[in-house]
């Protein structure tokens, strides 16, 4: 009886299946499994030091070795810096005994004006540079640092469209369209712009004292506005928008400011096609004085790149020794703002 039994158990076994054929495997189904070698099933063979104070020692003290003479390098490159910083936070403003810092700032009276004074007991050999410092400043907070439209910068103006989603980047709220007139945006938007460094310096030298002439043929120190930006931003980050010729004009950038509906940032003074009337190239986007300021600081207390010295003339081996000013033009409402005057003496050390 087992044999019609077993072939009863087939049957049905095909029947159950849906065919009357029995079930075959998938074969386009691939096997997730890792192939059967050394590689993939890792199983190579490996060597793993093992660490002992003696082999490790050696080690430690050869790294020591190479990296003295590099410490000394650093060392006597950083005592060669001569360096020297004046504080105009509370500089007074002029034929008064009022600080700047307190000084009511208004639209018929944006700047205060005001002095600040050093000597030099030596010749100071260049190149010279002069950089501007912020306190309590922080440019590293989050929503600050992504406040500003990259595409923009690189000279994409765009009109503002909510149909077609077009115009200033959303990240440059609410420094991205004009308050009340949501059809007019800024250029450059957003908040690091709008918050450019725009107090003025000049330099002054008011001669050796013991020059019967002291104080009276005052020469102005000549500064160079350009060669304070790194390059690639200024050949990469920052463009101005092109004419139909493909030529970077400032009637260029204007009418690409009011074919596009876009005005100056709203704290800015000077329309962005005015940043510097006198050379072409260092205006608009391309101005350095702005392309330092969109590179924001990693820390709150920072310093940048404002100007370095020209050296020619009285100039021409550096800053000779003598009485110096600072002309201040401080037109900015921040509180606690160091200025700067930095020399770096590597290049005439190397």
């Amino acid at each position: 009886m087992a044999q019609p039994t077993e072939a009863v158990t087939a049957a049905m076994s095909h029947v159950a299946s849906g065919s009357g054929v029995p079930h075959q495997p998938d074969e386009s189904r691939r096997s997730r499994k890792p192939a059967n070698t050394k590689f993939k099933q890792q199983q190579l063979p490996a060597w793993q030091p093992m660490l002992t104070a003696r082999s490790v020692l050696p080690f430690l003290v050869a790294i020591g070795v190479a990296f003295i003479p590099i410490g000394i390098a650093l060392f006597l490159s950083a005592a060669n810096v001569y360096e020297i910083q004046r504080d105009y936070t509370q500089c007074k403003e002029l034929g008064k005994d009022v600080p700047c810092a307190n000084f009511s700032f208004s639209s018929q009276n944006p700047i205060c004006h005001c002095q600040e004074f050093f000597s030099l007991d030596k010749q100071i050999a260049g190149p010279v540079y002069i950089y501007y410092g912020l306190d309590n400043f922080y440019q590293n907070h989050r929503k600050y640092v992504k406040s500003r439209d990259d595409n923009q910068l690189m000279g994409g103006f765009q009109r503002i469209d909510i149909d077609k989603q077009t115009g200033p980047s959303k990240d440059c709220d609410p420094f991205a369209s004009v308050k009340g007139n949501g059809t007019y945006g800024y250029a450059p938007c957003g908040a690091i712009a709008n918050s450019l460094f725009n107090d003025s310096i000049a330099l002054h030298y008011l001669g050796n004292p013991t020059d019967a002439a002291a104080g009276v043929n005052i020469q102005p120190v000549g500064l160079l506005k350009t060669g304070i930006a790194w390059k690639s931003d200024k050949d990469i980050k920052f463009r101005n928008p092109r004419n139909a010729s493909g030529i970077a004009t400032r009637q260029a950038l204007i009418d690409a400011m009011k074919n596009n509906n876009l005005e100056k940032p709203p704290y800015w003074s000077t329309e962005l096609w005015n940043l510097d009337t006198e050379d072409q190239n260092n205006n608009g986007l391309q101005n350095e004085d702005l392309i330092v300021w969109m590179r924001t600081a990693a820390f709150p207390s920072f310093r940048k790149l404002y100007r370095r010295v020209n050296h020619v003339n009285t100039f021409a081996d550096g800053l000779p020794v003598g009485n110096y000013s600072f002309e201040i033009d401080y037109s900015t409402s921040i509180l606690l703002v160091p200025y700067y005057f930095t020399n770096n003496l590597l290049n005439s050390v190397s």
